[in-house]
């Protein structure tokens, strides 16, 4: 990615004030932990010849705070009353990070008060008349096993200012919140509004984005169990395609914006002939077209599968006026009923006999509950974000970056969508892997 912004990458993570008390993880002097300083910092950049480049014009390299327990921390934890919310679409390890977030909270800081605001931003607006619930170590002890979230969630924006109202009413001085972009401009704008009312409430976000498309985060938790459902998926697409004489199978995943699901879970189950993501134009006509590519698939090996993402080919719609959804998010036209009718017209019109096998498990994969990997992977974001919080760290976000957990201000991500580099090492595999090549 491009050294953009560096000034607000490198900028230091906002604190409510000094860290002055000492940690409970110290043990009668002694450290149960591998305490972080505030000093250790994790590079945006490996590539020695762009450092170097920096370095040579008076610019310091870009780079991140490292995550991890603090030796000296802000709050008097046993006083401390802890929120938890989640926002926006499910996706698998919600359970997983809550249930890693109360266990740090509870077993190493000792806090004695965690609430879960239920339905999202609307658990905080009286109206709705949503409950919170009190999370405890035993209240969660058995949720990994289960999908979904056990807080639910909600879309749409809530008034800022009633938000505040709320953690205030509450007597919340620490808030978790789980979420994507959305979540994220929300955050920002709660943390200000809590900075001009002179409160100490600290907020920590927490990325959650199935579509692994926030930007400054490496790896989004759910991302892994998406991929592996999705290449199930995928393996049974293949196989009831290549059953059928000129059958075409076509799944269409999750991607909005990035196909990062499409492309990686095309690698894990190297069935697909053809990938179309929203990064990467394609077109139906001409002799590189996908149509006729199709046509000679179906030639070769009477049968043909596509993968395709749920933001691609969005260009093809006659009506481009955009839509959003209650949370702003733009609503997409469906590319994979698009696709289905326009290859049976296709063939229709030539009079060649096919059958389309048509699958979107989108919903399935989101609901899902987290695979091992993503389990690891959650238990540890969501301690560190424990860690974060307690110190004092506020208006940042937990992210993952060069193999190390890191900190990163809210404002360096909102807003910007992480999306796949059509020149880059994973869409030049996938390129190789499908053999599909360029649509003109």
């Amino acid at each position: 990615m491009d050294l953009m912004n560096l000034q607000s990458i490198n900028a230091k993570i906002s604190t409510l004030g000094k860290q002055t008390i000492a940690s409970p993880l110290l043990l009668h002097g002694k450290s149960s932990h591998g305490f972080i300083s505030d000093d250790e910092r994790v590079l945006l950049e490996v590539s020695l010849n762009k450092i170097e480049k920096m370095i040579s014009e008076g610019k310091p390299p870009a780079s991140f705070e490292k995550a991890g327990p603090r030796k000296n921390i802000y709050f008097d934890t046993k006083k401390l009353k802890c929120g938890i919310v989640i926002c926006g679409g499910l996706c698998p390890g919600l359970n997983d990070v809550i249930r890693s977030v109360v266990h740090e909270l509870s077993y190493r800081y000792h806090v004695e008060n965690v609430l879960g605001i239920k339905y999202g931003l609307q658990g905080f607006i009286p109206e709705f008349g949503h409950d919170y619930i009190n999370l405890t170590p035993e209240s969660v002890g058995n949720i990994l096993e289960i999908g979904g979230s056990i807080l639910c969630s909600s879309r749409g924006e809530q008034d800022i200012g009633d938000i505040v109202d709320s953690l205030e009413r509450m007597n919340i001085n620490l808030l978790f919140m789980i979420g994507g972009d959305g979540t994220l401009k929300a955050g920002v704008a709660i943390c200000d509004e809590i900075s001009r009312r002179r409160l100490k409430i600290g907020v920590i976000g927490i990325p959650k984005t199935i579509d692994n498309d926030i930007s400054l985060v490496e790896r989004s938790f759910g991302f892994d169990t998406a991929v592996d459902v999705a290449s199930n998926a995928i393996k049974s697409t293949h196989n009831e395609a290549k059953d059928y004489p000129n059958c075409v199978g076509i799944i269409k995943l999750m991607g909005r914006q990035s196909g990062f699901i499409a492309a990686t879970a095309a690698l894990a189950q190297q069935d697909a002939n053809f990938v179309l993501i929203p990064e990467v134009e394609f077109k139906f006509g001409g002799k590189n077209g996908l149509l006729a590519k199709l046509e000679k698939r179906l030639e070769e090996r009477k049968h043909a599968v596509i993968v395709v993402a749920e933001g691609a080919g969005q260009y093809f719609f006659n009506d481009r006026e955009e839509k959003r959804d209650i949370s702003g998010n733009i609503i997409f036209n469906d590319i994979g009923i698009y696709l289905k009718n326009t290859i049976n017209n296709h063939f229709k019109k030539l009079n060649k006999k096919i059958s389309i096998k048509y699958i979107d498990p989108s919903y399935m994969i989101r609901s899902v509950r987290a695979n091992g990997n993503d389990r690891v992977f959650c238990s540890i974001l969501g301690r560190d974000a424990v860690h974060a919080g307690i110190a004092g760290k506020t208006k940042m976000l937990i992210s993952y970056w060069n193999n190390n957990f890191v900190h990163v201000p809210m404002e360096a991500s909102k807003g910007i969508r992480k999306k796949i580099n059509p020149n880059g090492k994973l869409w030049q595999t996938v390129m190789d892997a499908t053999g599909q090549g360029d649509f003109f």
